[in-house]
């Protein structure tokens, strides 16, 4: 597994709707794996292969991570920040950030010292609004280097743990990898129908980037790569531990957003267990991906469903998960794409 090129890929920033910089690297990385590369009005970066047959299938990956953007910059130079995607408030605490000025800068989420906190205040929740950005520089200079406007990503970088990958970003960029070692596991083999593999931007926000690309594509058949949650963890109940570390690639069968097509489950199941593959089923009752913009946003809707690999700590800076849950994704993402003329597609 090439973890040199995945820490690339979860350190390099790309909050939702300033992708360009893992755009840009992800150009380079699959440049020779496609027919055709294309990059839409809005960001997604778009590879064709095409296949025998005239059908299309659509995998994405979506670029972007949960991040902030800069809404004031005070007299004493301390930012105010609005988040970018979902944020529990607590994870925020002593974390360091990149602000993505005229010049990258450091800072620090700060926010008031326990020691001046009335009792009221350490018996709260922690909300977002409590925090502000420190950067440590005169007020003058955080003018000069920081507008209104300008994005900030959380600064962590990728660990190994043992069969462990830790890191900020892991969603959804350890997808992104799989997608790019995927293509590569497809270089040279023919592919039954046209594939549109697009790593997708602003999914954090909304899904937008897939909704325009499915719109685009108008895929018959639609597999997308995401994360979801591992809460195999101690005080987790039975029913709220969606997947577990190390016990395989989750075949969705539905999230908070979509039910999945029947026949693309059932296909990945006998897929995975005609190879080997290890696997386990995905319900998850809140929270969605990219597979919903898939589904529905194509003028003819999709047949599409999902590969997610599970993810402890996730929407944190310590998201991790299992080498061998994402390699059973690449191997089961490449198989299904490469004989996915021979599923049972009939109308039930």
């Amino acid at each position: 597994m090439n973890l040199n090129l995945l820490k690339t890929i979860c350190e390099i920033p790309g909050a939702p709707g300033f992708e360009h910089r893992i755009r840009a690297f992800l150009k380079e990385q699959v440049a020779d794996l496609a027919d055709e590369m294309s990059v839409d009005p809005m960001g997604n970066l778009m590879v064709l292969r095409k296949g025998r047959q005239d059908k299309r299938v659509m995998v994405t990956a979506h670029m972007d991570e949960i991040s902030f953007i800069v809404t004031h910059i005070d007299d004493e130079g301390f930012l105010r920040f609005s988040t970018l995607g979902g944020f529990d408030a607590k994870t925020l605490t002593a974390q360091r950030v990149i602000v993505h000025g005229r010049e990258e800068v450091i800072g620090v989420m700060g926010s008031k010292p326990i020691h001046l906190m009335k009792t009221e205040e350490r018996n709260k929740a922690v909300q977002i609004e409590d925090f502000f950005i420190d950067s440590g520089l005169p007020a003058e200079q955080v003018k000069k280097l920081i507008r209104v406007g300008d994005p900030v990503t959380r600064e962590r970088q990728m660990i190994e743990m043992g069969e462990c990958i830790n890191s900020k970003s892991l969603d959804n960029r350890i997808s992104v990898f799989i997608l790019v070692e995927v293509l590569k596991a497809l270089k040279g083999k023919e592919l039954p129908f046209d594939l549109h593999a697009v790593f997708t931007v602003q999914e954090e926000i909304g899904l937008r980037g897939a909704i325009s690309a499915a719109h685009r594509i108008n895929p018959d058949f639609g597999i997308v790569l995401d994360t979801t949650i591992a809460f195999d963890v101690p005080g987790a109940q039975p029913q709220e531990v969606v997947t577990k570390l190390g016990k395989g690639t989750a075949i969705k069968i539905l999230d908070g957003m979509t039910v999945c097509d029947p026949r693309m489950v059932d296909y990945l199941r006998d897929q995975a267990d005609a190879a080997g593959i290890t696997w386990q089923s995905e319900v998850l009752t809140a929270g969605g991906t990219d597979t919903a913009a898939v589904q529905r946003y194509g003028k003819n809707g999709a047949i599409a469903g999902a590969l997610s690999i599970p993810t402890r700590h996730i929407h944190q800076v310590i998201e991790m998960v299992h080498k061998a849950d994402v390699q059973a994704t690449i191997d089961l993402m490449t198989l299904a794409l490469l004989n996915l003329d021979k599923g049972q597609w009939e109308e039930r």
